[in-house]
């Protein structure tokens, strides 16, 4: 790999803001103005609010947009001691941020994978804060049944008492080449120069002069409670805000899942929405934001003019 790195057409700036006694790292780009709503960009699970540069560069220039690592992902910490984590502190989280962000106003948000199940669910429990909503390939989980508590909580002891011992670790990488490999073969469409620049914000150099991913080991850990998709139903129903689904040509849904939670399921789900459209990016994977950023761009500025 001997290309240059990527250049950012609109360079973020970064700054801290106190959330529930964490410093949470963001990234802004452009000055809010009163007559328009902040655009705040919500990152999905192993990634960082860097991973939104190459859609805010197709975007229009006129939008300002903000973007927060959650906690312990990028450059946002957890508190000390943290061995696990919960779904319902992401969406307190936005909560305390949105606050500070644009407290006057409602935003448009837009989520990507986790970070758009985050934005679904607060939309519905805050539709008075959100006023337009795009969902990249969020989809949800599959739906589980009772039975399936014994062994989640196992698993989730087991996976805990790991961590605490040591056993759970995130891989490292001899430099930022590796790591930009690493990505390319999550995402073989990835190019080499955004490669190396979202490794750079992926990863950090340590001491030991290895690269390590900047999150938080307990992520990899499965959570305590189980997916309860008819709650999630009910959360979707009250929101207000138009939404739009925009997933890719690439069926991400059937690599994660296989059967057990289907496409038509995830559109059948969606539906409870009121007011819900869908789209669909041709040539993309479940990263549509770095593959086709030039042309998921023009959707997400048609539905916010409207």
């Amino acid at each position: 790999m001997t290309t240059s790195a990527y250049t950012p057409l609109r360079p973020s700036l970064p700054s801290s803001q106190r959330v529930r006694d964490l410093d949470y790292h963001l990234l802004h780009w452009g000055q809010p103005a009163a007559d328009r709503p902040l655009l705040v960009l919500l990152h999905g699970w192993m990634d960082v609010a860097a991973s939104y540069q190459f859609l805010v560069d197709a975007l229009p220039a006129s939008y300002a947009a903000a973007a927060a690592d959650w906690r312990g992902f990028g450059g946002t910490p957890v508190p000390p001691g943290t061995d696990h984590f919960v779904f319902a502190d992401y969406l307190l989280d936005l909560d305390y941020l949105l606050e500070q962000l644009s407290p006057e106003q409602p935003v448009d948000l837009i989520g990507h994978s986790m970070g758009a199940n985050i934005a679904l669910q607060y939309a519905g429990l805050r539709p008075q804060r959100i006023r337009k909503l795009v969902n990249l390939e969020g989809f949800g989980l599959p739906a589980t049944q009772p039975e399936q508590a014994p062994q989640r909580l196992i698993d989730w002891m087991d996976h805990v008492r790991k961590l605490r011992q040591g056993e759970l670790q995130l891989r490292s990488y001899p430099d930022l080449a590796s790591v930009a490999r690493r990505l390319q073969k999550n995402n073989p469409r990835l190019p080499d120069d955004k490669a190396l620049w979202l490794a750079s914000h992926w990863a950090q150099q340590a001491d030991d002069g290895r690269w390590h991913i900047r999150a938080h080991p307990a992520h990899k850990a499965p959570g305590s409670q189980l997916y309860h998709a008819d709650e999630a139903a009910a959360v979707l129903r009250r929101i207000t805000a138009p939404t739009l689904c925009i997933t890719a040509s690439d069926d991400s849904l059937a690599s994660f899942w296989g059967d057990r939670y289907t496409f038509a399921d995830y559109q059948q789900r969606m539906q409870e929405i009121p007011d819900v459209r869908h789209a669909v990016v041709q040539d993309a994977g479940h990263m549509l934001h770095h593959d086709q950023p030039a042309a998921l761009a023009p959707l997400i500025d048609a539905f916010l003019q409207e």
